[in-house]
């Protein structure tokens, strides 16, 4: 029989997408040490599959100050990760249907000037001499000119590369199925036969991580929701600017190399299961009539390729980023809702914090999970924290 592997660590992160694999850099830099482990290849689920919009604007304001330390750390992305990751500050767009759209853009932007996001309102009498290939109809739109888009298949497995390099022991292709703590500290074990101990537990499980969080007592209703995407032909380059709507139905970006990259909206799993989630005919053809109202130019582009992926949501659509409020050593993030590509590498410095220091200086009140209990029970878990549970798991 082949001996069981054991390895001993600070902190045991488990899930290598973006927030992890930050998580594990910032932790690195303090000089702690770190072992990942990774379902399946780092980056490869929804750190990789996204659309690829770094953005602030239309972000619930909570999330803007976690958004604007992102911001910073994506202007020195080369430094990080020793790749640009095709990060560009594009600039984004966002277009109100309606008179009705276009107040809500309005008091959006007069409440992002309160955390520093400065946004240039368009009326519609303008929209079209400044963007002529916009569509006819549109009320107006609202532009954040520094913030961009970059390449998610890039960027996701950079940043484990990043986290390598600076001595974080990754592991992939290792599924979790046992984990707990005791007196002594934290441990997991894989389906291949290797075992984890750690003084601190980052559950960073993406999609997954509701039944990590469960084994401890943090429940939350986490669900998984599953994005349509595409990309076209290379096409003669006119979108400098990545374009989104108000509510949410279409958005699209053009890359340099002249390929428009759009999604929206949602599809559902078939009989294989979410691990062979695909776009469906249904959600494309969805996504072409508002794109090819958006950008009438592109009504006829050729679709090369469609795919989807595996997203964790939460029914308020913001992150859980917190402490476990019963479990001293755990910390969650995960639960971004589609929208945590650009603010993942904060969140992974936000745990680092939670980790070293034992706080952050970035708000993150709003991220607690506490917010899904109800206030009896979320009192007793305060009194109760679990020091002696040993359950099966299965995680990223």
């Amino acid at each position: 029989m082949a001996e069981r592997e054991l390895l001993k660590t600070d902190v045991l992160i488990i899930g290598g997408g973006i927030v992890g694999t930050s998580a594990a850099i910032a932790l690195r830099r303090r000089g702690v040490s770190v072992v990942l482990l990774e379902r399946d290849l780092c980056g490869a689920r929804s750190s990789g599959i996204n659309f690829g919009g770094v953005r602030r604007q239309g972000r619930a304001f909570g999330q803007l100050p976690l958004a604007q330390r992102a911001h910073r750390i994506w202007q020195d992305l080369p430094t990080l990760l020793g790749t640009d990751g095709e990060y560009v500050r594009s600039g984004h767009l966002k277009f109100a249907r309606t008179a009705e759209d276009f107040d809500k853009l309005v008091h959006y932007r007069d409440g992002a000037a309160a955390y520093g996001l400065e946004l240039e309102l368009i009326g519609a009498a303008q929209l079209r001499s400044r963007f002529p290939w916009v569509g006819a109809g549109f009320a107006g739109a609202s532009l954040s000119p520094e913030d961009g888009q970059a390449n998610p298949r890039l960027v996701a497995p950079a940043f484990a590369r990043a986290a390598r390099d600076a001595g974080t022991v990754i592991r992939e292709r290792e599924e979790v199925v046992e984990v707990g703590r005791t007196l002594a500290g934290f441990h997991a074990t894989t389906a291949a036969g290797l075992t984890v101990q750690a003084d601190h537990l980052l559950n960073c499980a993406g999609a997954w991580a509701a039944p990590l969080a469960a084994r401890f007592g943090d429940n939350v209703p986490l669900t998984q929701g599953h994005p349509a995407m595409a990309v076209t032909e290379p096409m003669p380059y006119f979108l400098s600017l990545s374009l989104g709507i108000e509510g949410g139905d279409i958005y699209c970006r053009q890359v340099a190399r002249g390929n428009v990259v759009f999604g929206g909206g949602r599809v559902e799993p078939g009989a294989a299961g979410v691990d062979a989630i695909r776009s469906t005919t249904t959600a494309l053809f969805r996504q072409m009539r508002s794109l090819a109202a958006l950008v009438p130019r592109l009504e006829h582009a050729q679709i090369i390729r469609t795919w989807s992926g595996i997203e964790g949501y939460l029914p308020d659509r913001q992150p859980v980023l917190c402490a476990s409020p019963g479990t001293p050593g755990l910390f969650h993030g995960f639960g971004f809702s589609g929208a945590g590509f650009e603010i993942g590498p904060a969140a992974g410095e936000v745990l680092a914090e939670l980790v070293v220091d034992g706080s952050t200086p970035t708000p993150i009140d709003t991220f607690d999970l506490r917010r899904f209990t109800p206030p009896s029970t979320a009192h007793t878990q305060s009194q109760s924290p679990q020091h002696n549970e040993s359950r099966k798991a299965t995680t990223t």
